[in-house]
């Protein structure tokens, strides 16, 4: 109560004022007629003669007029026809849409301005801006504020300590502690400018704005309530609960459709997952991420980086465009497009893949994978060459095996749990290694034995030896060559200068070895062989032919160095000179080297294979003399 009545004694001291100094007021002349103020009605009208001045009193349902503005009053006071300090009920009506409510009113007809006290409130068509002083200019229209004001438009409220209302311009600027209040959100700013005809709220300084569920920072930007459209720039931040949190440049939001657009420099949070991208776009119905340029998605399990990322977190579904690169350990990805469902666990990758699991050491690449992430299945098909290539390590070198189709799956024992991966080419298989190479139609291998099965057709080439079976497994033991084992009809050829082959045919043989060179034959049932025998300067000085039961054969250096024979052998030595090399060739010969892979880059499948022996005519093959070596790598 007792603020009211100093509110109330200040604004009468001040109207005094007023009325004192436009009664003092000094002019040439009489005021011009435009400036002039009319009275249309007052139920009690006094007229004042002083010196030059003249002050007309009015009371009483008062009704002023200059051209199109209309004043209405309780009581007023006019100097001069052109000075009016109106009191009681006052109202300022300009056109058909701008009215202005006051307790008191100073207005100049010559400048046309006009300061309003007390209740105010300027009524602009549906806005309400509501104020204790107003400064109104009534030629450009614009009104302003400097102790308070709010501004009311449908369910929007704003309010600042200072603002300026451009009625023409549907246009208000508040500056100073500005609040907003609307059903969807709350905000606080420093200056904002408000479009009362769009409903468009603009950020002229840092602003922050809270819904029931987020926060927004800001230092630029725009709200179009009417259309829930904003866009928020300069260090744009958002929020989420405690979890969510999202940066860039700009910060776009479609509240009607509920998408959220971060564009430039974009990096969104969430507990533990993280995007990353020159566009991070979000649709919140759907629970959908589109991530765009330098993409990279983190959660938990995995790492997924691209050009381009779409996201169903919904449904736990993601999709890649562009060079992509999944790292969900301990299995690493790399491909032109990646689709992958959590649901099933089934992926597919296209383009240049590049597959590796560093717990087994494996790489395969290949143009299309298919796999399942929770079975750890794979499936490789096409490739640089048409065909996919694995890769691995043996004996610190790497090997690299090429077939049509490459599968690898990971295999639980049930009764110890452990776990292991079986790898399976079917088709053309091809492997090389520095000082191994093989081909067959189909192999498997499995972590838990470190053997490699071949079958149908095997050839297996290490340094001068060629081994052929009806099947063939490759033992490793330490990643490096312990074992061969050829499984029926079993027969291995031994060439140091591809001149003489040595040769060792049987039911099975096993060969063994040592720093993953060739040590040991041990060769089982119908043992046969033909050996070369070298004197110690390495000349050839004849031809063992052996027929037995078993035999074990030792090498160094390539090459026989001695024989074991058991079970009753018969052996029979021949003269070099008086040897026929081609009748000495066993039943089964064939010395495949054109098969055999050259390089890594020899891996695509064999066009044709000549079925004929590849030996050469002895007719036309010099035999070395008995002081001459015989010369490796002659073809």
């Amino acid at each position: 109560m007792k603020n009211g009545i100093k509110y109330w004694l200040f604004t009468g001291i001040l109207l005094l004022l007023q009325i004192a100094a436009a009664a003092q007021v000094q002019r040439s002349g009489p005021p011009k007629k435009e400036d002039q103020v009319k009275v249309d009605y007052a139920d009690v009208f006094e007229n004042i003669q002083q010196g030059n001045q003249v002050l007309q009193k009015l009371r009483g349902n008062v009704e002023l007029r200059q051209d199109s503005v209309f004043m209405y009053c309780d009581s007023a006071t006019i100097a001069n026809s052109v000075n009016v300090v109106a009191q009681g009920n006052v109202v300022i009506q300009q056109g058909d849409t701008t009215s202005i409510f006051a307790d008191s009113l100073i207005y100049s007809g010559e400048t046309r301005k006009a300061v309003l006290f007390g209740r105010v409130v300027l009524l602009n068509g549906t806005q309400k801006l509501f104020t204790d002083r107003l400064d109104y200019d009534l030629n450009t229209k614009v009104a302003t504020y400097y102790t308070g004001a709010t501004l009311t438009n449908d369910q929007t409220q704003l309010s600042s300590r200072r603002g300026y209302y451009y009625v023409r311009e549907h246009t208000v600027f508040f500056r100073d502690s500005v609040v907003v209040i609307d059903p969807e959100f709350n905000l606080r700013s420093d200056t904002l400018k408000f479009n009362t005809q769009t409903k468009t709220v603009f950020f002229l300084g840092p602003t922050l704005i809270r819904t029931d569920s987020s926060r927004i920072y800001c230092e630029d930007g725009f709200y179009d309530t009417e259309n829930s459209l904003a866009e928020f720039r300069q260090e744009a931040q958002y929020a989420r609960g405690a979890e969510q949190q999202a940066t860039a440049d700009v910060i776009r939001y479609d509240g009607k459709n509920q998408i959220y657009t971060l564009d430039g420099n974009a990096r969104f949070t969430d507990t533990d997952q993280e995007a990353i991208a020159n566009t991070i776009r979000y649709e919140e119905r759907a629970d959908k991420y589109y991530l765009v340029g330098n993409a990279s998605y983190r959660d938990a399990t995995r790492n997924i980086i691209s050009e381009e990322i779409r996201y169903d977190r919904r449904n736990e579904q993601y999709a890649t465009k562009g060079r992509s690169r999944i790292i969900d350990p301990p299995q690493i990805l790399e491909a032109d497009e990646v689709a992958y469902t959590e649901a099933t666990g089934l992926g597919n990758a296209l383009g240049n893949v590049i597959w590796q699991d560093t717990s087994a050491n494996l790489t395969v690449l290949c143009e299309v994978a298919d796999y399942n992430r929770q079975t750890n299945y794979l499936k490789a098909v096409g490739g640089q060459r048409g065909r996919p290539v694995l890769i691995t390590e043996v004996d610190q070198d790497s090997l690299f095996m090429s077939a049509d189709t490459l599968l690898a799956l990971q295999v639980v024992d049930t009764l110890s749990n452990d776990t292991s991966r079986m790898l399976f080419g079917f088709y053309r298989v091809r492997i090389y290694k520095s000082n191994l190479q093989a081909v067959c139609d189909s192999l498997t291998y499995s972590t838990a034995d470190s053997i490699f099965h071949l079958f149908k057709d095997p050839v297996i080439w290490s340094d001068t030896s060629q081994f052929v079976a009806d099947t063939v497994d490759i033992m490793l033991r330490n990643d490096q060559i312990d074992r061969i084992f050829l499984k029926a009809n079993a027969f291995m050829i031994n060439s140091p200068d591809q001149l003489f082959f040595n040769q060792v045919k049987g039911r099975d043989i096993t060969a063994f070895f040592e720093d993953s060179e060739l040590r040991r034959v041990d060769v089982q049932g119908n043992a046969e062989s033909i050996y070369y025998a070298l004197d110690e300067s390495n000349a050839y000085i004849g031809v063992n032919k052996i027929v037995c039961s078993e035999m074990l054969m030792y090498f160094g250096n390539n090459t026989v160095e001695r024989i074991r024979f058991y079970a009753q052998p018969q052996a029979n030595l021949i003269p070099m000179k008086k040897a026929n090399h081609d009748e000495l060739k066993l039943p089964g010969f064939k010395w495949q080297i054109d098969r055999r892979p050259k390089d890594r880059d020899d891996l695509s499948p064999e066009e044709a294979i000549q079925e004929t022996e590849e030996d050469m005519p002895l007719e036309s093959t010099p035999i070395p003399k008995k002081d001459e070596k015989p010369t490796l790598g002659r073809n």
